[in-house]
């Protein structure tokens, strides 16, 4: 026995503790009978004291481990024995031992080591027909950055360790930070970082009655993140590094995108660490993340769901009184015709004290499908901010509370949608500062993989994007167009297509305008009689080709798409201070119709980047202002000009007066 324990299992080298498979890919088989074992002693040590149990999600993911465990087993000991009492007809003990061993080699195959892949026909929805108010400083928009070089596209999903898609090695945090720079410029139509977050704090404050202030010092901001498989049996617990099992490379909020927005809030804003609170309440941190975070901002607050101070971890603190109260009033949630979910109304929640003391939140979800909402962004993340031990209880208000798999309940327009009370709650909505969308990664469902997109411009690539937005209902709008144009059965025959259930967006309808509420619901989580009209605006793309809303057509107050360009990437913190003002020369030249100038300043300086005709008349500014010494990027969009020569203008002069410096480049647009 110690020579097996030794040639398989790793030990912790000071308790002699077994902690883990030496090789998970090539030994998981042999302990696949110890997960099975140790599944069913844990649902009956969990519901023999009580019963209520049985709903818990640790309860509920043990159930079809046990399941598979005692057919895998069972069922073949029962063929044998059929076989040896059924001597007179062996055709049908045959037939039997033949099923009860595929039957058990099906449902391990199945529902442990495999996702089974579930078909839904594409749906098909109006383009181009707003509902709703658009919200934000330019009414509607959507920022969308995507660059390839953010991810490594040669990442393939294993449960090795050390291969996950999360680590640095797959993740390019220069251009993750870049990215989020140009995320926020082009959302305010700022041209550097500080004046960006200058524009969200007066805008957001503004529509909080608050007047159009700029951050105060001392004001606490929470990050909240999707850390969905952070529980019992997916980390270890000696140092809550991540298990290499078959959640090890669940889609979840990428740690170089928090790294981006620390880096934001402390260099930029100038947030104090000791403000800033990070985690998802309902899980752990892992170590690959706080070890990424705490290197360059030790003083931060993470928090875990349970403790683990020895690790730098803070207990999250349940409020005193419930928080939330669901506007069913109990007569959906829990409510289902399934006994698995129980049947007493469920409508009240605690939440965590964070959210009543930070001042402002920034929910940070990472795009992905969901096997019983449809689809996960923002609203949906909030379903670990409450302080129970799962968010079983709340299944009901989604279009498939059992998933998908064992049947669409609830599909269609017009039900009680417990997401628009997450959107719309005075803690978990209206704090929102700005929507930020983690889209990296993005998957199909909750608990999936990453997987390469296979729509342009993705081409077969990961999806390697991120989007932010002012107005919560145009941007879960613009991720469900993405998701359903992507995940089909004719584009992805081998995944998933609950993206595709009917009734997805019905949330998004209700967000939008309140004419589209339920009979007998009316939306109020915070029970003040207070109902709002619209929280933002809801619409479809034109098509997945050209991905054109209503205002990039002109024609609707419905959203703005916008892809980043003629804005400023800026790199923020990587890159060795210049040593003198330099105007590159723009690349591709000639160039049609996009092209991108790159210049270095060595010091903080007003600089001023104006195109001229051949003919000297101005055609636009592109940058004028104050910016830090650093290098900058601009991309200039062309496509409204005729062929012919422009000259690019650069001036820069020092704020304390002691440089200055002038260059022009010819830039030849050819159509």
């Amino acid at each position: 026995m110690k020579s097996y324990i030794k040639k398989y299992f790793k030990t912790c080298p000071k308790s002699g503790k077994l902690i883990g498979l030496k090789s998970e890919g090539e030994y998981s088989k042999l302990i696949i009978p110890f997960i099975g074992l140790f599944a069913i002693a844990w649902i009956i040590f969990r519901v023999a004291t009580k019963p209520s149990r049985i709903t818990y999600p640790c309860v509920r993911v043990a159930m079809p481990i046990a399941s598979s465990f005692i057919a895998y087993f069972v069922l073949p000991a029962l063929a044998i024995f059929a076989w040896l009492r059924a001597r007179k007809n062996q055709v049908t003990a045959t037939a039997l031992f033949a099923i009860a061993g595929f039957g058990g080699t099906y449902m391990l195959d199945s529902d442990i080591l495999g996702e089974r892949s579930i078909q839904l026909a594409t749906i098909v929805q109006p383009a181009n027909q707003p509902i709703g108010t658009a919200v934000g400083i330019f009414p509607g928009r959507v920022a969308w950055v995507h660059n390839p070089d953010a991810t490594n596209q040669n990442w393939v999903a294993s449960t090795n360790s050390g291969t996950g898609w999360f680590l640095p090695a797959n993740n390019n945090q220069n251009v993750i930070d870049k990215m989020i720079s140009a995320a926020i410029q082009k959302l305010t139509e700022q041209t550097t970082d500080s004046s960006a977050w200058k524009a969200i704090f007066e805008f957001h404050n503004n529509t909080r009655g608050k007047g159009a202030i700029n951050y105060k010092s001392g004001e606490k901001i929470f990050i909240k993140t999707n850390a969905v498989s952070g529980w019992f049996g997916n980390y270890n617990a000696f140092d809550l590094s991540k298990t290499a099992n078959s959640w090890y490379n669940i889609s979840e909020t990428s740690p170089a995108v928090v790294l981006s927005v620390l880096r934001q809030l402390v260099n930029v804003v100038g947030v104090r660490q000791q403000d800033i609170y990070v985690g998802d309440p309902l899980r752990h941190i892992y170590k690959h993340c706080y070890d990424l975070w705490h290197s360059e901002f030790p003083d931060v607050h993470y928090l875990d769901y349970s403790g683990y101070e020895n690790l730098g971890r803070e207990k999250v603190v349940k409020s005193a009184t419930a928080k939330i109260i669901y506007s069913d009033r109990g007569a959906v949630l829990r409510n289902n015709t399934n006994s698995a979910y129980g049947t007493e109304p469920i409508y009240k929640d605690t939440l965590y004290t964070v959210f009543e003391d930070a001042e402002y939140l920034i929910n940070l979800p990472i795009l992905k499908g969901h096997r019983r909402a449809g689809t996960t962004m923002f609203a949906k993340n909030h379903f670990g901010s409450h302080t129970r031990d799962g968010a079983a209880h709340l299944h009901s208000g989604l279009v498939a509370p059992l998933e998908m798999e064992k049947g669409i309940d609830r599909p269609g327009y017009g039900l009680y949608r417990v997401q628009v009370d997450f959107m719309c709650h005075a803690l978990l909505g209206k704090k929102n500062l700005v929507y930020l969308m983690d889209a990296l990664w993005a998957t199909n469902h909750e608990l999936a993989s990453p997987l390469k997109w296979q729509m342009a411009p993705f081409n077969n690539d990961y999806m390697s994007s991120v989007f932010a937005s002012f107005d919560p209902v145009a941007i879960e709008s613009v991720g469900y167009d993405f998701l359903r144009a992507e995940f089909t059965s004719s584009r992805n025959p081998l995944v998933g297509t609950y993206v595709q259930m009917p009734g997805v967006d019905d949330y998004l309808h209700q967000a939008a305008d309140s004419s589209n509420w339920p009979a007998g619901i009316k939306y109020d989580p915070d029970s003040t009689s207070t109902y709002f009209r619209s929280l933002g605006v809801h619409e479809h793309w034109n098509d997945a080709v050209n991905k054109q809303y209503s205002r990039n057509l002109g024609n609707g107050d419905g959203i703005e798409l916008v892809k980043v360009s003629g804005s400023v990437f800026v790199d923020n913190y990587n890159a060795t201070k210049p040593q003198e003002f330099v105007l590159y020369q723009n690349y591709p030249n000639p160039f049609n119709p996009t092209t991108t100038i790159e210049y270095n300043i060595s010091v903080n300086a007003h600089v001023n980047i104006i195109i001229y005709d051949i003919q000297g008349k101005r055609i636009t500014t592109l940058v004028d202002g104050v910016q830090s010494a650093r290098s900058y990027r601009i991309e200039w969009n062309a496509s409204n000009l005729s062929s012919g020569l422009y000259i690019c203008r650069f001036d820069a002069n020092s704020i304390d007066g002691s440089k200055s410096f002038t260059d022009v480049k010819r830039l030849m647009l050819l159509k």
